[in-house]
């Protein structure tokens, strides 16, 4: 176990990365980030920034050589920093989760081969690959590139096999995974902490609302069935063991108008949807990546209040900052702001969590605080 007081250290200074510094400060330890933006969020305060390349060896030998070990707050970290690290010191999770997670095709043939359901979909590597996927598809598809596809990016949509030409010259002839677009009831998600040794806590499902690929609202408890909610769970441990995961990991999913549920990607890190957690559980998810980073036994989970979490994007600013003031006349309202300087549309700049006894009551806050928020057509 690694206890307060050691340094800890992060590849990544955004939100993440920022919330996780919250966290492990609050706890005790010490903060290393690794980010070459030098107005990194995590960095701001963090006990230090190194403001270097992911690739530089030298701030890579000294984070090791200071740090009792290391996370990351995103997967597409360059493999060769994790390499290096993780023969120097515990890096959690590790480069082989991290590989899967990053890479769509592996990602989606990993989990088929361990049996869990995912939407239909054929790997794409060149243009000839197209025609036998869209012959076996039923259409319209979603072609999306293998890597670096985040909120929406990376993706369009096709409905025939000249679309799916087309977009995969759009994408730039980059591998991609060509993926049948279900008819969805709802989209959810799982986060759970696990140690080293196994030991591993969940999270309640959470029941997520996206607009134009950037995830806008999470509803917690998830308005579905308690089997769907218990086959949600089973399917992300199962997803965590085969791994023989360390870490948060977080698994979304898709529930078909069919009632058919299935993984639609993994992220090896804390998630957007997990933000309801600092307020709303009795440990949050960035505490968890503190603990299972530490090889600490992972906190209870459990749910002290309904809550919904809503995305702040810098849509929002306009000529000026929104007006808070609105927010705090909601005494169930917490807000969340991530020390970024510059708002541009879509942007992720805060969150909100608005708490209640009632789900329903929580919604109603919730969107009152948006329309407060949301500057006026004119």
């Amino acid at each position: 176990m690694i206890l307060p007081d050691a340094i800890l250290g992060v590849l990544g200074g955004g939100q993440l990365g920022r919330m996780f510094t919250v966290a492990a400060r609050s706890m005790g330890y010490r903060v290393w980030a690794l980010d070459p933006d030098p107005h990194s969020p995590a960095g701001s305060i963090a006990d230090r920034h190194i403001e270097a390349p992911y690739s530089d060896e030298a701030a890579l030998t000294e984070m090791s050589a200071h740090c009792a070990a290391v996370t990351t707050e995103f997967e597409n970290v360059p493999a060769e920093t994790l390499e290096y690290l993780e023969v120097r010191v515990p890096v959690r999770p590790g480069s082989a989760p991290v590989a899967i997670a990053r890479d769509r095709i592996r990602e989606k043939t990993f989990l088929r081969e361990l049996g869990l359901a995912t939407a239909p979909f054929f790997p794409i590597r060149t243009l000839d690959d197209l025609t036998s996927a869209c012959a076996q598809l039923r259409m319209p598809a979603l072609l999306k590139t293998a890597q670096l596809g985040y909120d929406g990016k990376g993706q369009i949509a096709v409905s025939s096999l000249e679309d799916a030409r087309r977009g995969f010259q759009q994408l730039g002839a980059t591998a991609c995974v060509l993926e049948e677009r279900v008819a969805l009831q709802l989209e959810l998600s799982v986060i759970l902490a696990r140690n080293s040794s196994g030991q591993t806590e969940v999270f309640p499902v959470g029941e997520n609302v996206h607009v134009n690929g950037i995830l806008d609202t999470t509803f917690v408890p998830a308005r579905i069935a308690q089997p769907v909610a218990r086959q949600a769970v089973q399917m992300a441990q199962r997803l965590a063991d085969a791994m023989d995961y360390c870490g948060v990991l977080a698994v979304e999913f898709f529930l078909t108008v069919d009632g058919d549920l299935l993984i639609n990607e993994m992220a090896p890190r804390p998630h957007n949807s997990g933000h309801y957690s600092i307020d709303a559980c009795l440990t949050s998810q960035f505490e968890q990546q503190v603990r299972t980073l530490c090889d600490l036994p992972p906190g209870a989970t459990t749910l002290l209040s309904p809550v919904v979490m809503v995305n702040i994007l810098g849509d929002l600013w306009g000529d000026s900052p929104p007006p808070w003031e609105k927010l705090f006349e909601q005494p169930q309202a917490k807000l969340h702001l991530y020390g970024k300087r510059h708002a541009r549309p879509g942007r992720k700049m805060g969150h909100y969590n608005c708490l209640a006894a009632d789900l329903d009551d929580a919604i109603a806050i919730a969107e009152l605080v948006r329309a407060a928020l949301t500057p006026k057509a004119g």
